[in-house]
């Protein structure tokens, strides 16, 4: 892992580990850099921070940058992502930044950006832009007069807006797993039908539970115990800033995201008929064909600011990712915990059936779930070489690479951060031939790999490799 600063511009963000890439000095000149990107002055930009020990200062510094670039900063306190992105809206904001790293150890910290219309700011739309200021030093002159700082509660708005889309007439019992982070926040927008039995429910960045990231199932047996013992319709675990829900059933179950995703999109559908609906490219076959019954199914790259942006341009009413983002137009085309969280909640109530019913029939594929490969030799090229081996199927790049068949598909991509492929496989025939199938990727994907140290011909090495796997 690299220590030096220019490692904390990623893809969607900005992030590092506190006091050693990201400190407060490089707070404050990304801070002006931000400023500078967005250009002029007098605008006004949402600031808002998780509960990680050093957020405040983190806030204060970056605060510090863009006020003297002469922006106005309005500090909506320690809330949610969605909380932060929803502000932006709301305040019509020329901008807003989030201090957070998100589901990352408690030593990490971060930004994550968004300009006018909350539209993110990304690798590709100007994190390295941002970059390229703070080394070059190419501020704009700092204001004559400094930008104001005022304090403003969003929790009210925020609530209202989810709460609008209650439909529950009696109470509900839920069991909600904060992981210490900031779903305490957001699960304060929940309407009070909702009655949760809360895990982890004080806010403290050091994570003293267990790490705030609800897609690794270690992370989700408390939840599951509590579950388990008690009498609830369903439980739900937050990310560490709470812009990301998993859940389980009323027996403890673990729901996949994408079969929240179509859940989800079937009961929006019934409302927004022929609407669009995104999900993103590993998702389950499932969603693509709950949508199309009713809208229309649109497969999208991953990672927020693409979906956002591919929403925008679609005029999407919704969109799944498999890693439990959940996006709605009505809040701005961004992520709401809250809302999915209610959503479900309605679904249930409305249906008198237990969630694990009600998802039975969403199980319909043999999903792999994303599988993680740390490589020695360039990722793209084992992409090519994966890609060539598998030239006989609908072969497509939309992000990395798709291969479909008539009774199985996978996607491989590289990690924007990390020397990572990252696999996803399904089968629509049975969970035999999906183990199958995803064996004989993670061997072609092992071969790949080494192919340097044999010297041997990748296509022939794969093309053997497939053959005897068949």
């Amino acid at each position: 892992m690299s220590s030096k600063p220019e490692s904390v511009y990623k893809s969607y963000d900005i992030r590092g580990i506190y006091g050693a890439t990201l400190t407060d000095r490089l707070a404050y000149l990304i801070g002006r850099a931000f400023a500078t990107f967005l250009g002029g002055e007098g605008k006004t930009l949402v600031i808002g921070r998780d509960c990680r020990p050093h957020s405040e200062a983190l806030f204060k510094h970056f605060s510090d940058g863009v006020r003297d670039q002469g922006f106005n900063v309005i500090d909506i306190g320690p809330v949610s992502t969605p909380m932060t992105y929803h502000a932006a809206g709301a305040f019509k904001a020329d901008g807003a930044v989030m201090i957070t790293a998100s589901h990352n150890p408690p030593e990490w910290n971060g930004f994550k950006l968004c300009r006018e219309g909350v539209v993110p700011v990304s690798g590709d739309t100007g994190i390295m832009d941002i970059k390229a200021i703070v080394e070059s030093q190419k501020f704009a002159p700092k204001a004559k007069t400094r930008g104001t700082m005022k304090r403003k509660n969003i929790g009210a708005q925020y609530a209202a807006f989810v709460r609008g889309f209650s439909q529950l007439a009696k109470p509900l019992p839920v069991a909600l797993d904060f992981a210490n982070g900031m779903g305490v926040k957001e699960a304060q927008a929940l309407p009070p039908e909702i009655v949760a039995t809360r895990l982890f429910g004080t806010l403290d960045g050091t994570c003293p539970n267990h790490p705030a990231n609800p897609l690794e199932p270690e992370n989700l047996h408390d939840l599951q115990k509590t579950v388990r013992a008690g009498k609830f319709a369903f439980g739900a675990a937050f990310d560490g800033d709470a812009d990301r829900a998993g859940f389980i059933d009323e027996k403890g179950g673990i729901i996949p995201p994408y079969l929240v995703t179509a859940l989800i999109a079937g009961e929006l559908l019934k409302a927004e008929k022929g609407a669009a609906i995104l999900y993103d490219l590993r998702s389950s076959l499932v969603v693509k064909e709950v949508v199309e019954k009713r809208g229309k199914a649109m497969m999208t790259r991953v990672g927020h600011s693409h979906i956002k942006a591919h929403m925008r341009k679609e005029d999407a009413v919704f969109a799944g990712e498999l890693s439990g983002h959940y996006y709605f137009k009505a809040n701005h085309t961004a992520e709401s915990a809250a809302l999915a969280v209610l959503l479900v909640a309605n679904i249930v109530a409305k249906s008198g059936k237990p969630l694990s019913q009600l998802i039975q029939p969403l199980r319909k594929h043999h999903h792999s779930g994303e599988i993680n490969f740390t490589v020695a030799r360039d990722p793209r090229q084992i992409l090519a070489d994966i890609k060539a081996a598998y030239s006989d199927g609908r072969v497509f790049e939309l992000d990395g690479v798709s291969v479909e068949y008539p009774d199985w598909w996978f996607n491989i991509r590289c990690s924007n951060t990390e020397p990572l492929v990252r696999l996803n496989l399904e089968s629509v025939k049975s969970p035999a031939h999906m183990v199958a199938k995803r064996d004989e990727l993670k061997a072609a994907i092992a071969c790949a790999a080494i192919v340097p140290a044999t010297g041997k011909p990748i296509a022939k090495l794969l093309k053997a490799l497939r053959e005897y796997a068949g």
